[in-house]
């Protein structure tokens, strides 16, 4: 019987495929789930995913793509607000970023006058935050954005947020991967590229080396040379050129004129959000254009909110936070996603039914709002071809959270993955535990902690809670944990031959015979192959070996020995044939 075809659009919903199809929604819902999707009836698919879809579910019926009548409307990022003509200049939005351990935090240290890296687990930066500074009464913006490599999203997002990138490279240590990251992520963002030279008082210090790595192997020429590049060899530890630094950067700022509107409502982005008791979700924006004042109403993604308090980057109380500066409040009633767009509406109702309308045309409890064909396909062949680490994550603040998921996710292959069963802000609670025990999950906490009450009930659940301060101790932890899903690795070592120049018994377990050994070394417990002339016809084992009628732990090329092997099936072995002794060991294997 020839197939049914059927003609679909490129995207089609979940329940609109399901009438087409004739058959219940909830088959293919059902479909989805099992196979890690978990999709509503209002989710809409692709052409790739609903063709996927079907071929699971065994349906007899042929698939064609309906031709597109009219270009889709891309999604996402809202156009800059075009600026009128009150539109007046605003400080300069500064990203700090570079390798770990280059210096970024020591060098926002010396120009804030505060002890920043001190406060860092591992000395390594582990949120994105938001500082300001004057110079010369003049406003400056500064983000210190993360340097090891789980935080590029973090580091991502400030390249995007910013107008000038201070590119940290350390004299004595040069250009490394996360420098060329912070390169590529600025140049992305089409950010001005200012680079401080760092630790210039260490002896090992060669500034015209990293000028070099710079120029000839990332195009960013030295003004000294003849190219456009500021560079600027400073020293957080001695305050050697912090001025000059700071003076650069204006200047560069000053080249682009840099304005925003500053009347009306605010527009920005939030760069960290976390859960604190007593003020419930406590989040950390960056106002690009207006004037944000406590009172006002605020949708940030499906978060909204009434600024109850607002502060800045000290904990100082502010009236107004205008364009370009960094200000903490409260007053979210749920917690904001790193990286999400705020703005000020008129009225709490207005923020509710913004924020409703998303999660509806998200579709609630999606992974997305729109499943493709390809994730479809990565999830079905992972779900059938590997082994699965359930995880719980808890983090701090949702930057970092954002952080460790992304870099868990990029631990997968094609025999191991981790799957994120679950995830929060916020101490380990209760809830968390029942829901490793039922996903028989480990859970993961970052800079968060765990209750005494809570590790009791962990303790009688017999759930794994592993607290870190440091990602990369977190990450490696993880890795372990998958390396031992993996199936060992079957290693053979070469040993030695001999070549049977007599057989004295066989029996059906055993085989007694004799030989000289041509090449290496026999030793009982070695495995054998037989082989006669170019082909295998069985393997062995030896149980014992004998040379000059003594039992020996060894033999050696040229010589002559009886040997015992032992079987596992019958074989038979002739004067002639060639015995290859070799070792096999399981090797535990690494990501």
């Amino acid at each position: 019987m020839a197939e049914k075809t059927l003609v679909i659009p490129t995207m089609i919903t979940v329940g609109e495929l399901a009438d087409a199809l004739r058959i219940p929604a909830t088959n293919l819902v059902g479909e989805l789930f099992k196979n890690g999707i978990a999709a509503t009836i209002n989710q809409r698919i692709d052409f790739e995913t609903a063709q996927i879809i079907v071929g699971e579910l065994g349906l007899d019926v042929q698939l064609e793509q309906q031709e597109a009548t009219q270009e889709a409307v891309p999604r996402g990022g809202s156009a800059e607000r075009s600026k009128s003509a009150k539109a007046s200049y605003r400080p300069p939005i500064v990203a700090v970023m570079g390798h770990v351990d280059h210096g970024k935090t020591s060098l926002l240290d010396a120009i804030l006058d505060t002890k920043v890296a001190t406060a860092e687990a591992g000395g390594i930066t582990q949120h994105i935050s938001a500082y300001q500074t004057t110079y010369n009464n003049r406003s400056i913006t500064l983000l210190d954005t993360p340097g090891h490599e789980a935080f590029s999203a973090l580091r991502q997002h400030g390249a995007a947020l910013t107008d000038v990138v201070i590119i940290v490279v350390a004299a004595d240590d040069g250009v490394k991967p996360q420098t060329v990251e912070a390169i590529k992520f600025a140049q992305a963002a089409n950010a001005k590229i200012v680079v401080a030279i760092t630790k210039i008082d260490k002896p090992t210090a060669d500034t015209n080396r990293v000028k070099a790595q710079l120029a000839s192997e990332h195009h960013l020429n030295p003004e000294e040379w003849g190219g456009d590049t500021v560079m600027v060899e400073v020293s957080a530890k001695t305050r050697q050129n912090l001025d000059k630094l700071l003076e650069m950067v204006l200047l560069v700022a000053d080249l682009e004129e840099l304005k925003a509107e500053a009347e009306g409502n605010a527009e920005g982005l939030v760069i960290e959000s976390h859960m604190e008791q007593g003020r419930g979700p406590v989040v950390s924006v960056l106002v690009e254009q207006g004037v944000l004042k406590t009172g006002q109403y605020l949708i940030a993604g499906r978060a909204y909110g009434k600024v109850r308090t607002l502060s800045d980057y000290a904990g100082r109380p502010l009236s107004v936070a205008g364009p370009s500066t960094p200000a903490t409040l409260t007053g979210f009633k749920s917690i904001p996603k790193f990286g999400d767009r705020f703005s000020v509406v008129a009225s709490e109702k207005i923020a509710r039914q913004q924020a409703a309308a998303l999660i509806a045309s998200e579709g609630r409890g999606a992974v997305s709002g729109t499943v493709t064909g390809s994730e479809l396909l990565h999830i079905i062949s992972k779900k059938r071809s590997s082994k699965t680490l359930n995880v719980i994550v808890k983090a701090d603040v949702q930057g970092s959270l954002t952080s460790v998921s992304d870099s868990l996710r990029l631990l997968d292959n094609e025999e191991v993955n981790v799957r994120v069963v679950g995830s929060g802000i916020g101490n380990v609670n209760e809830s968390d535990i029942s829901s490793a025990a039922a996903s028989q999950a480990i859970i993961y906490g970052f800079n968060v902690g765990l209750p005494t009450a809570v590790k009791s009930l962990a303790a009688r659940q017999r759930v794994s809670v592993r607290l870190y301060k440091v990602i990369y101790e977190l990450l490696d932890d993880v890795k372990t944990v998958l390396e031992e899903l993996l199936e060992p690795e079957i290693v053979e070592k070469d040993l030695g031959a001999l070549t049977v120049k007599g057989v004295f018994r066989m029996t059906k377990n055993e085989i007694i015979c004799g030989g000289e050994v041509t090449t290496g070394k026999i030793i009982p417990g070695a495995l054998v192959r037989v082989k006669r002339a170019k082909d295998v016809i069985g393997e062995a084992e030896v149980a014992s070996l004998q040379r000059e009628k003594q039992e020996a732990k060894e033999v050696f090329e040229g010589e002559m020995c009886g040997l015992s092997l032992k079987l596992t099936r019958r074989l038979v072995i002739q004067e002639g044939d060639k015995l290859e002794f070799f070792t096999r060991e399981l090797v535990k294997r690494q990501l």
